[in-house]
């Protein structure tokens, strides 16, 4: 039972869309990623996903509206809904989802991630 500090994990990568494993819960990945720019049209067929700004601002697209997440808040997106991350400016996201959650869900792309780093 470690204390984790965000600050220092997030110091540790620059890169964008490649989520970092900090920690496991009830089968859960709590995860670090750094978003820039539009992200892939994706969605989970049995994963919710939940996106915790730490720092920045998101915008969360879907299908049938838009929503800005600020600094503090945080968006649940449930299984099977279309979504598409958008970050204009760097934003720092803490994602809590199932281990089997693949970052671009039923998409493979240059950005899918199979194998995530533990930090």
């Amino acid at each position: 039972m470690e204390k984790i500090n965000l600050k220092e994990k997030f110091s540790k990568f620059s890169d964008y869309w490649n989520p970092r494993i900090v920690g496991e819960l009830n089968g859960q990945h709590v995860k670090l990623a750094k978003f820039h720019g539009d992200f892939v049209w994706h969605s989970h067929e049995h994963e919710d996903e939940l996106f915790f700004v730490i720092k920045g601002r998101l915008l969360m697209r879907f299908q049938d509206k838009e929503v800005w997440v600020e600094e503090g808040e945080m968006i649940i997106v449930p299984a099977k809904v279309e979504h598409q991350p958008v970050a204009n400016e760097e934003v720092e996201v803490m994602l809590f989802e199932p281990k089997s959650t693949l970052n671009t869900g039923n998409i493979i792309e240059e950005r899918t991630r199979n194998n995530l780093e533990e930090i």
